[in-house]
């Protein structure tokens, strides 16, 4: 269902700043930002995590980290541990990147049990730990995207994200949502990646993503009109 109000968009969007190079102020406006809005959660790299969770306790925003990111070629264990030490510092969700090698070259046990070894430590918790998987799909064909779609599902993760929004390649697009929407029906679809305004925002929406994750949040709430028609 399309958003009716900035309420309604506001739980849609993981408010994102990934910057390497971001200060304890910057993020510290991240988190004040997702409080003002309601934002879903705010994403982070893993050092802020445990700054961002004490920030927002009780807020009823979550806290979101990546592991594995941005390449994805870290060995899974590796990416588990991120995991798990992001857990325990008080992530509530977790935004992993798959092993892209595995995905171009259609090696389904490497790439399950890539995506496995994350998903057990992110259900070894209660209560469970939401796990998105990032595919890239802007490099990806619709082949690799429906392979991906299918072994990310069969590994238990919780939502299947577009992008990191920093390959070259570019980010989320309108066919790719639609496209993975099919291909793992038992998934939400998180769309991420040159996502701008509230137009992109809705696009993606309507074309069935889940969740938004972008650096744009307030722009493309400010840009909202508080209220939209009934269609």
């Amino acid at each position: 269902m399309t958003p009716l109000d900035k309420k309604q968009l506001a739980q849609y969007i993981d408010h994102t700043l990934l910057s390497p190079t971001a200060t304890e102020s910057q993020i510290r406006q991240l988190c004040d930002e997702a409080k003002k809005y309601g934002f879903h959660s705010v994403c982070v790299l893993p050092r802020w995590v445990d700054f961002c969770a004490n920030i927002l306790q009780g807020s009823g925003v979550r806290v979101c980290t990546v592991a594995g990111f941005p390449f994805g070629a870290n060995l899974s264990r590796v990416k588990a541990f991120e995991a798990d030490l992001a857990i325990a510092a008080g992530a509530d969700e977790i935004d992993m990147t798959a092993d892209l090698a595995a995905i171009v070259a259609g090696d389904e046990k490497y790439l399950l049990s890539d995506i496995r070894t994350v998903s057990k430590v992110c259900q070894s918790v209660r209560p469970f730990v939401t796990l998105k998987v990032i595919i890239e799909s802007a490099t990806l064909t619709d082949e690799q995207i429906v392979f991906v779609c299918r072994v990310a599902q069969d590994a238990g993760a919780d939502f299947i994200k577009t992008s990191t929004g920093l390959h070259p390649a570019g980010g989320a697009k309108i066919e790719h949502i639609r496209l993975m929407v099919r291909s793992a029906p038992k998934c939400k679809i998180k769309a991420a990646g040159g996502i701008k305004t509230a137009g992109d925002a809705l696009a993606m929406i309507e074309a069935g993503a889940g969740r938004i994750g972008t650096s744009k949040s307030v722009e493309i709430l400010d840009s909202f009109p508080n209220a939209m028609p009934q269609i």
